[in-house]
């Protein structure tokens, strides 16, 4: 798109939603301090919604519902509508059109990721997205450009504030799950349907972006091994507490001689982590870098205003590289690493089962765990007199076994076999354990 150097740069807003709203009040309210910062006015021509809207920092009259021909008569267009599709076309319409694109849809990019920083490259424009990592935490940018001299090992982080909030009050309040993820969505911290959230697609999205901004390869959401929190009892967060350990909805991505992976699980880590004092809904990433060695980004994860700010971020730098005649770096993924097998990478695991209190039963779970190859590190026994299973009149125990360090494939086959064992109840707790 061709404009005069001197005219006020156009922003188009797609979505006026909590953060989109947020992102109009910023770019209103802190007008004349946000033109000294670009080097050049700047204003809204549109917003696109197909919702009615009467925040006051929104002007009715750039309502509009014909979204793409919004996206073809800006130089900026922010994209706040969440999801795949739609969004996918508006963003594309709008590169093709000659707009720089500022999103924050991390479901997007985790699927179409590459294919918009193609159209991008193409089309000479620039792509930016630091809100879809971690809300206000700068992630983005400094994978793309802080860490352009150093070499990324790893990186593992608390990335969902729902989760942390909710595995926060059962740790701290002893609540069970669901009287946890009831006060979340009572808070505003949980949506009415919290399933992305609590099963950790939500964090599975930002882990495949992490990976491929990390390691300069595509990494898609398909790529991502997932596993929520809905498993998790107030049980694993006793016995995680009298070790002095917490359990955290961790996103961990790695490189290695086996290839990049890219997970999400619930862990236990040590009182003494940092991560283990991110607290509520705020987020936090540790990355292990070669050079830089280890450095932790930590601040508010979601929220309106605080993800609006990284948006506007955005904004202002694309817009400053309008007024220079630039763009920015690409996204680049020039490396074609293997996806690293599911065997590759080993942990140490806390495997919780439910098992009758009778003679030889740890010997018989014992036995499966040798004969997998598996070591056991330490084993713990718990009463549960209020727990029964039927065809067995006495009472349950909970039996902990925490292995060395095994690789998940033989641990998940190990815990299989134990299962079929008749001693054996319920379905078991299976926690990976990082130092």
């Amino acid at each position: 798109m061709v404009q005069d150097n001197q005219a006020p740069i156009r922003i188009a807003l797609l979505g006026a939603g909590t953060v989109g709203s947020q992102t109009a009040r910023l770019l209103v309210e802190q007008h004349d301090e946000l033109v000294h910062r670009i080097g050049r006015d700047y204003r809204i021509v549109g917003i696109a919604t197909l919702d009615p809207v009467n925040d006051p920092w929104i002007d009715q009259s750039l309502l509009t519902r014909d979204t793409a021909e919004l996206c073809t008569r800006a130089d900026i267009v922010i994209e706040l509508i969440g999801g795949i599709e739609p969004a996918r076309t508006f963003v594309l319409k709008a590169i093709e059109s000659g707009a720089s694109v500022v999103t924050a849809n991390k479901a997007l990019l985790a699927k179409h990721g590459q294919e918009i920083y193609k159209a991008a490259r193409e089309h000479g424009v620039d792509i930016f997205f630091e809100a879809a990592v971690g809300g206000a935490i700068p992630i983005v940018r400094p994978l793309r450009e802080s860490f352009a001299g150093d070499k990324i090992n790893s990186m593992l982080g608390i990335v969902n504030g729902t989760t942390n909030y909710i595995l926060d009050e059962m740790t701290t309040k002893g609540l069970d799950f669901d009287i946890a993820l009831r006060e979340a969505q009572e808070k505003g911290y949980a949506e009415a349907d919290p399933t992305g959230d609590i099963e950790g697609y939500d964090a599975a999205n930002k882990a495949a972006i992490m990976a491929t901004l990390a390691f300069h390869t595509q990494v898609g959401i398909d790529d991502v091994s997932v596993e929520g929190i809905t498993k998790i009892t107030a049980a694993d967060i006793a016995a995680a507490t009298a070790e002095h350990k917490v359990i955290k909805l961790l996103a961990v991505v790695e490189h290695n001689e086996a290839g990049v992976s890219a997970r999400v699980y619930p862990a236990l880590i040590n009182e003494n982590h940092p991560l283990a004092s991110v607290h509520g809904s705020f987020n936090a990433v540790f990355i292990k870098a070669k050079e830089a060695d280890d450095i932790m980004l930590y601040g508010r994860g979601a929220g309106g205003a605080p993800t609006a700010s990284a948006v506007v971020g955005d904004v202002v730098m694309a817009a400053r590289n309008i007024v220079s005649g630039t763009t920015a770096t690409g996204i680049q993924t020039y490396n074609t690493l293997p996806l690293a097998p599911a065997d590759a990478s080993k942990a140490a695991f806390a495997v919780r089962f439910l098992i009758h209190d009778k003679p030889g039963v740890l010997a018989s779970i014992a036995e499966e765990f040798a004969n997998h190859g598996i070591s056991i590190n330490g084993v713990n026994q718990d009463l549960q007199p209020t727990q029964h299973d039927p065809g067995y009149s006495g009472e349950l125990q909970q039996l902990r076994i925490v292995t060395h360090l095994c690789d998940e494939v033989t641990l998940r086959k190990t815990v299989d076999a134990v299962c079929k064992l008749e001693c054996v109840s319920g379905e078991p707790s299976i926690l990976r354990v990082l130092d």
